[in-house]
């Protein structure tokens, strides 16, 4: 039975760390965002960070501190050609020519039907600019390239996916940039850029892409997954923290194609360059002006343009919602390595991905996802039916024996060597196994954190809602016991102590997972020494609490999980004549 109670202590101790990072650290510590401005830099032809002055190198940005002002007005404030697709609307800038406005349609900040739309990518001037930039830089500095404050020109009208757009500049000495975007339905755009030269000289070229975000790091940022810097590099995923690469210098990466950007929770901007081009990666950090500026960004093969020649650079670039599927279709149809690694599935990544696609394809059939978690839970149940079996006959052993064993107690007293000894020669006549009834907990854990990712980092997740009150599954249940459930007019206050905030606001499903937990452990033996059996008896009042801040989906796997076990114990406990 000690091995029984480590292993609901270490399952308690798990998830309190869970707590400690999810809700402690998050309330109490929340990031302090900054207003801030950008000058962001394409990579320099030498493979080193270029400089904000250094000519032919530089991006389109805004030199300096400006003032800010809001997103309608900055973008009021420069020609723009709109873009508008099923699943996304914004515009590009023609004062640089870079993707600085989009706005995911469908998604909302809140459940709430009037709630603003999520804004992915913001113009420089405002309080957090977020965009993605595509462009060559010139071997020779004395070339004169497209800058921050180059007025291209567009043909047609707004970017949809029946309908690409053509920005183009002439530099004046010869060079004529062209770029053709398309976009489909969904989140992915493609970019061409060409150059032809009508001077007299050559000149090399080298493409680049970038993606550059200026603030401090999103709030929702925790150990619990990655978010920020990321890619797969020369096969290898690279994960790269915000604190890391602040502190650390620029990594770069030569690689064979591959993807490289920026990921939120649910959101992602990454540049996919061509995957037979050979290109250097880079993830660098800069602090200006007291704000903090990302950038990730690559630069393609040289070029070299002879006189009256061409050259062109394909790449594309993604920017919106990390939809499993959609980012597993894109990853088949154009090659993409590894791309569903966008989605931080965790350690678990074997276990974690194949839930999801199996809760996936229950939402298909049954239209709920919560009821897709209970199914999944049954399918689980029956995997592990024979295990389970062989555990609660094993249990009910134990419970049978529970008189026999309280008289070998009373028979020597003191003298544990002697016990112990007696006990397993009981254990061994009649067949019973002090540590089969650890097994049904044991085979949940994997499922229970696997479950859990699940709930926290997938997008389908997000929103979905259950029945009655839970109208998010991937978030706690908003109910608290302190109003009644909603009926007093009232919410409880949010306090920064974690432990004494999850106790205010325990709701109802966290309620119905504690009171499953304590029938559960009724059926069990009662542990030997009474105060391992008061500490059993806490157990489901701690977990209540700690659960009562995870996603209400996870709690009602639990609960469920927990009454289909009550069901299956109570069967074979009371044919075996212990129930």
């Amino acid at each position: 039975m000690d091995q029984q109670r480590n292993l609901f202590v270490a399952i308690g101790i798990s998830i309190a760390i869970l707590i400690g990072f999810q809700v402690f650290y998050e309330r109490v510590f929340p990031p302090k965002p900054a207003p801030v401005s950008q000058t962001q830099t394409a990579p320099a032809v030498s493979g080193q960070a270029a400089s904000p002055g250094q000519a032919g190198a530089t991006a389109p940005g805004v030199q300096g501190a400006v003032q800010l002002a809001s997103r309608e007005n900055v973008l009021a404030q420069s020609p723009r050609v709109a873009i508008a697709t099923p699943r996304l609307k914004g515009s590009i800038n023609l004062t640089g020519g870079r993707i600085d406005d989009l706005t995911l349609v469908g998604y909302r900040e809140t459940v709430a039907p009037d709630s603003p739309e999520i804004v992915l990518l913001a113009p420089d001037g405002t309080e957090h600019p977020y965009f993605l930039q595509f462009g060559w830089v010139a071997n020779d500095p004395a070339v004169k390239m497209p800058g921050p404050d180059t007025r291209w020109s567009v043909s047609g009208g707004a970017l949809t996916p029946d309908h690409p757009v053509d920005l183009t500049w002439d530099n004046g000495g010869g060079l004529k940039f062209t770029r053709h975007i398309a976009v489909d339905a969904d989140y992915m755009f493609t970019v061409t850029d060409s150059v032809t030269n009508a001077a007299k000289d050559k000149v090399t070229l080298y493409p680049y892409g970038l993606v550059s975000r200026a603030g401090p790091p999103p709030a929702s940022t925790t150990y619990l997954l990655h978010e920020g810097p990321i890619g797969v590099l020369d096969g290898t995923l690279k994960e790269i923290k915000y604190a890391d690469l602040k502190s650390e210098p620029p990594q770069e990466i030569d690689s064979a194609g591959g993807w490289l950007g920026i990921t939120d929770k649910y959101w992602l901007s990454a540049l996919i360059p061509d995957q037979k081009e050979a290109i250097k990666a880079r993830f660098t950090h800069v602090e200006r002006d007291q704000a903090d500026l990302w950038q990730v960004d690559y630069r393609g093969s040289p070029r070299a343009l002879d006189p009256g020649a061409s050259v062109t650079a394909n790449s594309r670039f993604f920017a919106g919602a990390k939809l499993v599927s959609l980012l597993d279709r894109y990853e088949v149809q154009y090659q993409i390595p590894r791309f569903d690694r966008a989605i931080d599935f965790g350690w678990f990544y074997f276990l974690t991905k194949p839930i999801f696609l199996t809760l996936d394809f229950f939402y298909k059939l049954l239209g709920n996802f919560g009821l897709a978690i209970m199914l999944l839970t049954v399918i689980i149940k029956l995997v592990f039916f024979p295990l389970a079996n062989k555990s609660y006959r094993a249990m009910s052993k134990m419970k049978k024996l529970q008189p026999e064993m309280q008289k070998l107690r009373e028979k020597f007293g003191d003298d544990k060597e002697k016990l112990n000894k007696e006990m397993m020669a009981l254990y061994k006549r009649v067949g019973a196994n002090p540590m089969a009834g650890c097994l049904p907990i044991v085979v949940q854990i994997p499922v229970f954190f696997s479950l859990y990712k699940v709930l926290y980092v997938t997008i389908e997740m997000r929103q979905a809602p259950f029945y009655g009150w839970i109208h998010d599954l991937s978030v706690p249940d908003p109910t608290t016991f302190i109003n009644l459930f909603g009926l007093l007019p009232f919410a409880p206050p949010d306090i920064g102590f974690a432990f004494l905030h999850s106790i205010l606001h325990i709701g109802a499903w966290p309620l119905i997972m504690g009171v499953t937990m304590f029938l559960q452990q009724k059926l069990n033996p009662a542990p030997p020494d009474p105060i391992q059996a008061k500490m059993f008896m806490a157990l489901p009042f701690v977990f209540t609490v700690m659960l009562s801040q995870f996603a209400a989906g996870l709690v009602i796997y639990w609960s469920w999980n927990n009454l289909l076990s009550i069901a299956q114990q109570w069967t074979i406990m009371r044919r075996a004549g212990a129930a």
